[in-house]
């Protein structure tokens, strides 16, 4: 696949959720990025929890620190964040081969410095119902991906 697109989870805190998401990265021959730290350990009994029995064909690569992801990316990379908080829509954006699609963790999103830092840069999935709070990460994630995909053609 042309894409390469790289899916980046800023301390992700639910073993479930990055197993459906290293399942969706999979899919789609992706990059899963896991930033530290992390809100569980990956070994055989968390990712089995999260029904991933196939993590050793994933391409993922694990940063320790926040610091140490943004200081690893290339220059010029194209970053996307996603956030409740942000104005623009998801769709709205033009995705480009390569795009590291960044999320936050489960309970808190994205820190507001980056959200501040980055706002240029900052989408949101609507929510339709304001007794929803927020999406599931997983499902988040699994949006964009494919707004991603279908943007640049599968």
């Amino acid at each position: 696949m042309p894409h390469k697109l790289q899916v980046v989870l800023i301390e992700p805190e639910i073993p479930n959720n990055t197993g459906s998401i290293g399942r969706l990265c999979l899919a789609t021959q992706s990059t899963l990025h896991l930033v530290e730290p992390l809100g569980f350990e990956i070994n055989d009994t968390q990712l089995k929890r999260a029904g991933l029995d196939y993590w050793q064909y994933l391409d993922v690569v694990r940063h320790p620190s926040r610091d140490a992801f943004f200081a690893s990316l290339p220059e010029g990379a194209p970053l996307v964040f996603f956030s409740k908080k942000a104005k623009p829509l998801y769709s709205e954006h033009r995705y480009q081969p390569g795009s590291y699609l960044i999320f936050g963790k489960e309970t808190k999103g994205l820190s507001e410095a980056l959200m501040s830092h980055y706002s240029n840069q900052t989408f949101r999935i609507p929510l339709y119902d304001s007794r929803v709070r927020s999406l599931n990460l997983s499902n988040a994630v699994s949006i964009v991906v494919y707004e991603a995909i279908r943007q640049l053609g599968s």
